[in-house]
């Protein structure tokens, strides 16, 4: 039986163990595994600093099909050397031959602590368990795997039909600190059972990125070690999807709602966090500003522990929006916190406090600024900023 994420789709199996890389000897290597050769398409984090199984990924995914991808977790394989990039290679060889396929069609992914070196021999023993145990029903165990500080795990899954087949997708992904536009401390595996051409699958990957997890935030920092991953193995049994059709379309619209049911996950999960943010920019003078805007929000410290401390502080949000670098006027600007209006024109509204203290209890909050001076509009995911965000951050080697 498949699972709700990762092996949603026909033809993928997956597996979660232990192999003694985190401390609490929790689940901390994950495979996913395509039965047979699949479309690949992914995108990286733009940090000039790169992980080395990242960069292994990022070789291998450029011929355009691949069999597994491999994740580990407790350790980022970042910062050390030549080692970094034959213990990725190794890693690909000893999959490859457990799985039987090509080393090149093995993408791996490590995240956790930067400057340590991958124990090597116990990774040896969890590449031999997972590849052995994967299996449709382990979806859920490799959610568990990735995770870091993550407080649960992230699984997704959708479909929708095409020439009177229904076309399956499904999702994992992990993150919760270390989290910003341009890719963050995440890794996400996405898979679809759809036919669709390499070229194709890389534009939707692309389309869904831009609008879901590059539009997530939880303090600001980018890491060495994201990649966003997608599998098309063909299994559904369509015609190959190609650009600019109406299936194109429609495998884009799925795919991004399914990527910002999990953007929403990770940012909701923010470390420490107590609630969800969504910062709403609409009527700006173009998109370009509208993203300044709501980015400059996402991450600033003072929104964000206003949200913390439940305070109607509006006045945070319109000078975050002030320094962003988008230009406006400020004489113009609404502002609402869920749908109680505090700010008219640039001008203080009166609004009752009590109310609004109740909107910033819920779980999930929503900032809108409108600024009535065109058409531009950006949205933005974030959380709160909390005491125990420093506190996890203040110790998190140890």
């Amino acid at each position: 039986m498949s699972s709700n994420g990762v092996t949603y789709p026909a033809g993928f199996r997956a597996a979660g163990v232990a192999c003694g890389l985190k401390k609490n000897n929790a689940l901390d290597l994950a495979v996913v595994i395509s039965d047979v050769p699949a479309t690949a398409a992914a995108v990286f984090t733009r940090n000039v600093v790169k992980g080395h199984s990242l960069q292994v990924s990022r070789r291998n995914v450029q011929a355009g099909t691949a069999r597994v991808c491999i994740i580990n977790s407790g350790c980022a394989n970042a910062c050390m050397g030549q080692r970094g990039w034959d213990d990725a290679i190794a890693i690909t060889q000893m999959v490859a031959e457990k799985v039987g396929c090509a080393p090149e069609e093995v993408l791996p992914s490590s995240t956790g602590v930067i400057g340590v070196p991958l124990p090597m021999e116990n990774l040896s023993f969890g590449i031999a368990a997972a590849c052995a145990h994967a299996s449709p029903a382990g979806g859920a165990d490799a959610a568990r795997a990735i995770m870091t500080t993550d407080t649960h795990p992230k699984e997704v899954h959708a479909c929708f039909m095409l020439e009177g087949r229904e076309i399956h997708l499904g999702g994992m992904a992990k993150g919760s600190g270390m989290i910003h536009p341009d890719m963050a401390t995440m890794i996400s595996v996405l898979t679809t059972d759809a036919a669709i051409e390499r070229e194709a699958l890389d534009a939707a990957l692309r389309e869904a990125v831009s609008s879901t997890y590059n539009r997530i935030s939880v303090d600001g920092d980018t890491s060495v070690c994201d990649q966003v991953t997608i599998l098309a193995n063909g299994q559904a049994g369509n015609s190959p999807i190609v650009k600019g059709t109406a299936a194109f379309d429609t495998f884009v619209d799925v795919l991004t709602g399914m990527a910002r049911e999990l953007a929403k996950m990770l940012a909701a999960d923010g470390e420490g966090a107590t609630k969800l943010l969504t910062i709403t920019i609409q009527h700006a003078p173009s998109d370009h500003d509208a993203h300044l805007i709501a980015a400059a929000i996402a991450k600033s410290p003072l929104c964000k522990t206003a949200a913390y401390g439940q305070d109607a502080n509006w006045g945070r949000l319109m000078t975050a929006a002030g320094y962003s670098g988008a230009m406006f006027d400020p004489e113009k600007v609404d502002v609402y916190i869920g749908d109680i209006q505090v700010c008219q024109n640039g001008v203080a509204k009166d609004f009752d406090e009590e109310q609004a203290l109740k909107v910033l209890s819920e779980k999930e909050v929503e900032y809108t600024l409108d600024f009535k001076q065109g058409e531009g509009f950006d949205q933005m995911y974030t959380c709160d900023m909390t005491h125990e965000y420093i506190t996890i951050n203040g110790s998190y080697r140890s």
